[in-house]
């Protein structure tokens, strides 16, 4: 074995995104373009000499490859040991975990998240730092510029080990220890959550099902689920992770996870339905007729962390993304604890949760999660339900209608326009900026504009500012509609525009949720111009 210097050129669009770098699949195959990318990420990150790395991703096409690859170059610059889970496979949250209790100098996640997989699809390699958490942006803007003038990358010429068998080899100088994906996560959750009584009410009656879409979830949620919980064989559905998904988006919402809407719409629907995404930081939570926003979920989890044993002392505080609706403000309010509001991105909520301010985060693109791991969970979102629904005895649709009632209703809407024309996209948000100074007092039907802003950060631990990360236009009484710009996709550009109405009167808590927020929809679309300048009149995802 030796360590091999190869040269290379740089590439000019390794900018990592939100969540890391994504790109199709065709794309990272090119000559040294992962490779590239991981010595960026070996170099900027200074990891000390003997550090520990942790690798793992959600099984889509090229993950295995590219673990190999990631090991071989961990051997060559300077990592004492790696450690990996079997096949490859680690959730994010898992991997999150691992980097915590090992206590790693970090770790390298290979997922797209929600988006397809296959030998077309999409592909993915995010850096998460020690604290377990996606790299901060000062990090990643290290990375990028690292990319820009890199000219060669280090790498061992030994073959990288079989990883089907937990054990320990070694290349080099470096162990690589290969893990259990599983056992772990699986033991913190038993830490978190009452299983004696969730495992009671399963075998008093409460049903259910959870749809992993065939990615990274199927494994953790067969064990924990159905082994160590007591659901029935089959409750968790297409469990098996594939290269491909299945074919499917693994994207847990009324979309893609169309059949098990249908199933919890349908005579037989089980009590409770739940969904994750490719790599098991996302969730979707149903109930017989009844499928719970994220937002709305955040604020139910928010108000009734208290029933599960990890959180039995109360909760420090709440953070959510800027774009997730206010539901979770109220619950803050009443419990007296800190609410904070920050762009979108899990690593915004990394410096809040390590100073203890806040105990529970959640973004509307289905993300929730705690400071058990610096993460959203999928995973944990459902056990924490499951949890809730053991305590209380109640159905889903019961408990999201006592919260309505008790703290009011959030109406709220995202709509997604994928793939529109970037330059278009670029436009639009630049017109909107241009016109906010202008735009409080201007009256659109029955709403008037009370403010309007470009939402900046500062955070209040490290004094750090993020800027230009959405437009938000509020109106009296609360209302409100935000645009920006998703980081998470790989061609051209995804507009997202999120609508909100607070209705506190419960006789009209029951309107369909199109209906009461049409004259949003209606005034998104005069504000933003968006029919005009991308030519679409309709999102092609409603969540």
């Amino acid at each position: 074995m030796s360590i091999l210097t190869v040269e290379t050129r740089p590439f000019d669009n390794q900018k990592p995104g939100t969540s890391g770098l994504r790109k199709k699949v065709p794309h990272f195959q090119q000559p040294n373009y992962a490779e590239n990318f991981i010595q960026a990420i070996f170099d900027a990150a200074d990891v000390p000499e003997g550090g520990t790395l942790v690798v793992g991703g959600d099984g889509r096409f090229f993950n295995r490859e590219v673990v190999g690859t990631v090991i071989r170059m961990a051997a060559a610059n300077g990592f004492g040991r790696v450690v990996v889970g079997r096949d490859g496979l680690l959730s994010t949250p898992a991997a999150s975990n691992l980097i915590r209790q090992r206590k790693a100098a970090g770790g390298i996640i290979l997922s797209a998240s929600h988006n397809p997989g296959g030998p077309d699809g999409d592909f993915g390699i995010k850096y998460n730092v020690a604290n377990g958490g996606p790299a901060p942006e000062g990090v990643t803007e290290r990375i990028y510029a690292r990319t820009r003038d890199l000219s060669q990358y280090r790498i061992s010429d030994a073959q990288a080990p079989d990883l089907s068998q937990p054990g320990t080899t070694r290349i080099e100088a470096m162990d690589v220890e290969i893990v259990d994906p599983v056992a772990d996560y699986a033991a913190l959750m038993e830490t978190l959550f009452d299983f004696d009584a969730i495992r009671a009410a399963i075998a008093g009656g409460l049903t259910l099902r959870f749809d992993a879409m065939h990615a990274i979830t199927g494994p953790y949620a067969t064990e924990i689920l159905e082994r160590r919980l007591g659901a029935p064989a089959g409750s968790v559905v297409n469990a098996v992770p594939l290269e491909d998904f299945g074919g499917g988006h693994p994207d847990p919402n009324v979309v893609w996870a169309a059949p098990l809407v249908d199933h919890l719409r349908s005579a037989n629907a089980p009590a409770f339905g739940a969904a994750s995404d490719g790599d098991g930081d996302r969730n979707m939570i149903l109930g017989k007729g009844i499928v719970v926003t994220p937002s709305d979920s955040l604020a139910i989890l928010a108000a009734n962390a208290h029933l599960a044993k990890g959180y039995a002392g109360g909760i420090s505080g709440i953070a959510r993304s800027m774009p997730t609706s206010q539901a979770a403000d109220r619950v803050a309010a009443k419990l007296k604890i800190g609410m904070f509001e920050t762009p979108t991105g899990w690593k915004f909520f990394g410096n809040l949760l390590d100073a203890g301010k806040v105990t529970i985060c959640g973004e509307e693109s289905s993300g929730t999660g705690s400071d058990h791991v610096r993460e959203k969970d999928g995973l944990w979102a459902v056990l924490l339900w499951l949890n809730i629904l053991a305590v209380r005895g109640m159905g889903v649709a019961d408990i999201v209608h006592e919260h309505w009632k008790t703290y009011g209703r959030n109406y709220y809407q995202r709509h997604d326009y994928e793939e529109v024309d970037k330059k278009a996209a670029e436009d639009l948000m630049d017109s909107l900026r241009g016109r906010l100074a202008s735009m409080a007092g201007q009256r659109f039907g029955t709403l008037v504009v009370s403010e309007a802003d470009d939402f900046s950060y500062k955070d209040p631990v490290d004094g750090s500012v993020s800027t230009g990360q959405g437009v938000r236009i509020i109106f009296s009484g609360g209302s409100r509609i935000v645009f920006r710009l998703s980081g998470t996709g790989t061609k051209g550009a995804t507009l997202r525009v999120y609508l909100e109405r607070f209705e506190a009167n419960p006789d009209k808590h029951g309107l369909p949720v199109e209906e009461a927020l049409k004259e949003l929809i209606d005034t998104a679309d005069a504000i933003g111009e968006i029919r005009k300048r991308t030519g679409r009149s309709e999102p092609d995802v409603r969540t």
